[in-house]
């Protein structure tokens, strides 16, 4: 290997656990795809939220794969104005930091090495500056579905190109034609960002803008999973070529192993297959008002089933910060809850969620729909009901339910803003309803995600439609240095 040409890619992820983690799994699939490539991973880190633990990462070594920390402390006093805008400027800042690195990376570089690109997080889009300067070109690592990014290239095209007001649709009752779906979606569904009246709005299709400067898409989602949604894409002259290849898991290790992940998975074998509905709501989920707690509690008693849930404590004060662990969870739960359930449900924490879905006794899955958890559903055969919380979630319900079919609904238009709360209750009794249709035996949408199971499995061995996506995206990074 010593006389061939070899190719440094420059990662740069959104500070966050789970941006950090994909941006690993996604860098270990190149390496390990093509020997000629080396990775260098600068994270930044979010030190605006202390429970976050992305910073402690550890990712497995690899000669040709390294992680640089960079922090701009002066980013640390910024100004909260609206959650995007502050995530915007706080990118903004650390442009000397990643400048320094990748000029102290370019002057370590052996012979016959040269840097190819840099690989950029749908929220890094100010780092193409940063590439230009360097005359090298930008990828983008998007880490939701090839739907949503369809989504936000639509609305992106009516403003900029056909100069519509897109916060025309808040609060309609409209249905739109959205190429990346099959169907009409409600426009109530639409992400709350596009209507932020702090500059939120603006910002969310800017970032669509500055997609288009790429010179390529990697999305982590498969071809079988979206096919209408890359069908579409691909036929727009206006954005860059679109590389599906996923699903990207973050595999479970021994760092993210701690005594109640042995507690969790004890508590699961000793249940029977498929009997288990699991509720997690993500890195960021909780519910802020309690009595929304309390009703979910009611259904689950009401329902029957067995259950494991994952009920995280809202974080105060950053609106960025990770929701914690309860001190007591008979505070936020119905007098009595926990001994009338001793025998069929277990309430917790933190879950191991990928290591959850994968156990035999699992049968369903209440989620808010994050393109991970997405992911991790569909490659664990385990069908969902869907109850998004924020950002493009109720879009990935809309698309799991209605265009997929492997979902039900418990609320697809909940919505929590990023300054904690909603304002509405979701009762018990719809509650139950969804987790009885959910845990139904032999239903279609048990059928189709076990199908799509099978599909998620195959796209990733050879001549899948997925490694045949990572084979065509180095090819073109390799072109830059020949």
């Amino acid at each position: 290997m010593s006389g061939e040409t070899k190719a440094e890619l420059v990662f740069i992820p959104s500070p966050g656990r789970g941006h950090l983690l994909a941006t690993v799994d996604m860098a270990k699939l190149l390496i390990d795809s093509d020997e000629r490539l080396f990775i260098t991973v600068l994270v930044i880190k979010p030190s605006f939220d202390p429970n976050s633990s992305s910073h402690s990462y550890s990712p497995e070594s690899n000669s040709r794969t390294r992680f640089i920390d960079i922090t701009n402390v002066d980013s640390l006093s910024l100004p909260m104005s609206s959650p995007l805008a502050f995530l915007q400027q706080f990118i903004e800042n650390h442009k000397d930091p990643v400048r320094n690195s990748v000029t102290k990376i370019i002057q370590d570089f052996g012979p016959n090495c040269g840097l190819a690109g840099f690989v950029i997080d749908m929220f890094c889009t100010a780092m193409i500056d940063v590439a230009n300067e360097f005359d090298v070109p930008t990828y983008m690592f998007f880490t939701s579905g090839a739907s949503a990014l369809g989504l936000m290239y639509h609305f992106q095209g009516l403003r900029d190109y056909q100069n519509q007001d897109v916060t025309v649709y808040q609060n309609s009752s409209e249905e739109l034609s959205i190429p990346s779906y099959k169907f009409p979606v409600p426009a109530k569904l639409l992400p709350a960002l596009m209507f932020d009246e702090d500059g939120g709005s603006s910002l969310f299709l800017d970032y669509a803008k500055r997609f288009r400067e790429t010179k390529g898409i990697i999305v982590n989602t498969f071809l079988e999973l979206e096919s209408h949604a890359m069908k579409s894409l691909s036929q727009d002259d206006n954005v860059p070529p679109v590389y599906s290849v996923g699903p990207i898991l973050h595999s479970d290790n021994q760092n993210d192993r701690n005594l109640k992940y042995d507690e969790i998975m004890k508590w699961l074998d000793e249940q029977p297959n498929s009997s288990v509905v699991f509720l997690c709501f993500g890195s960021r989920g909780c519910f802020d008002d309690e009595n929304q707690v309390k009703e979910i509690a009611v259904a689950l008693e009401h329902s029957g089933h067995r259950f494991l849930w994952s009920l995280r404590k809202p974080a105060i004060g950053h609106k960025f910060r990770t929701p914690g662990e309860y001190d007591n969870l008979e505070e936020v739960l119905p007098e009595g809850f926990l001994e009338r359930n001793a025998g069929i449900g277990k309430v917790i924490g933190w879950a191991p969620q990928i290591a959850v879905l994968s156990h035999r006794a699992v049968g369903g899955f209440v989620s808010h729909c994050g393109w991970n958890s997405t992911l991790e559903s569909m490659w664990c055969g385990v069908p969902m009901a869907v109850w998004p919380m924020s950002a493009e979630q109720q879009m990935n319900a809309f698309l799991l339910v209605k265009d997929l079919r492997v979902a039900v609904e418990i609320k697809m238009d909940y919505q929590r803003n990023l300054m904690g709360g909603s304002n509405m209750i979701v009762k018990a009794e719809e509650i139950e309803n969804g987790i009885r249709r959910l845990m139904q035996p032999q239903s279609e949408i048990r059928v189709n995600v076990e199908a799509m199971k099978l599909k998620s499995r195959m796209a990733l061995v050879e001549n899948g439609s997925s490694l045949d996506f990572v084979g065509r995206f180095i090819q073109n990074v390799m072109n830059n240095i020949s």
